[in-house]
């Protein structure tokens, strides 16, 4: 256990928590969503579009909709057809009462997942998503708030990514290159993951296939974030393999409560953001 300078409370090194870390990122923004309210008569307000009635799907959604009422932010779903999308998108950019707009992915035809994200308009995309946007994407802030709660500098460390998708992968790696860290990314169908994984002093995966990550692929002191999420008969699974989690000489996301509630939690900020940014340009 150890006082951590940044959040101000005690933590287990051992296991890097993001549920431990939520709620001073919480109370905080409930603050400035109390102040946007007070001083500019604004409600920060998000739109989410939904065309895939999948199971997880609902539940990303539940975790969002319980957070916006803690900070006192407002969350509105619709529910439309994928061929509808862009239509309802225009309209919520010419909306401001919705400071943020966000499409829930995937959707059922990814091919027209490009199309459909930049219709956003850069202002109210708090995803991060749309071309030219002007926020980082939310799970790229979780990881670094994350690793910075638990005091975990990663200057001189050589960091693995596995999967290079848009929501992490891909945004995380062009996030730490500018931060001239020595990062690289593979994807889960490199030749030989286990031997490029065992020279890496942090590994993040982010690859949504259930146990890739094996305990023989992590090598002793290495910090493991597990950014994963694929849909289980007991509900969301990651990328880590339960075995990795029984070592006690690394350091890793819990199987629940890792990444995840940073991830909604750094959404908020993007929409406290465009809200604030919206309210001064119109006073």
């Amino acid at each position: 256990m150890f006082i951590d300078m940044a959040f101000g409370y005690n933590v287990v090194m051992k296991e890097l928590s993001g549920s431990d870390i939520v709620d001073f990122v919480k109370t905080r923004q409930l603050h400035v969503s109390r102040g946007l309210r007070q001083s500019f008569k604004t409600t920060p307000k998000l739109a989410i579009i939904r065309t895939n009635p999948d199971a997880v799907v609902d539940t990303f959604l539940k975790l969002k909709k319980s957070y916006g009422q803690d900070i006192e932010a407002e969350v509105e779903v619709f529910n439309v057809e994928q061929k509808d999308a862009i239509a309802k998108i225009s309209q919520l950019n010419n909306d401001e009462t919705f400071h943020g707009i966000i499409v829930q992915l995937p959707l059922p035809d990814k091919n027209g997942t490009d199309e459909v994200l930049a219709a956003v308009d850069i202002a109210k995309d708090v995803d991060g998503l749309a071309p030219h946007t002007k926020f980082t994407p939310p799970t790229v802030t979780a990881i670094d708030w994350l690793l910075a709660g638990y005091n975990q500098n990663l200057l001189g460390k050589k960091i693995i990514i596995v999967g290079r998708g848009r929501l992490v992968g891909a945004p995380l790696e062009k996030h730490w290159l500018s931060a001239e860290l020595d990062v690289s990314s593979v994807d889960d169908t490199v030749e030989d993951l286990g031997e490029a994984l065992k020279k890496a002093d942090v590994i993040v995966s982010a690859t949504g296939s259930p146990g890739i990550i094996k305990s023989s692929m992590v090598k002793p002191g290495a910090i493991v974030v597990d950014a994963g999420a694929s849909a289980g008969e007991n509900g969301l699974l990651g990328d880590v393999d339960d075995e990795v989690r029984e070592r006690d000489d690394i350091r890793i996301t819990p199987k629940v409560g890792g990444v995840g509630p940073l991830t909604i939690a750094a959404l908020f900020e993007n929409l406290l953001q465009a809200a604030a940014t919206q309210a001064k340009k119109n006073t």
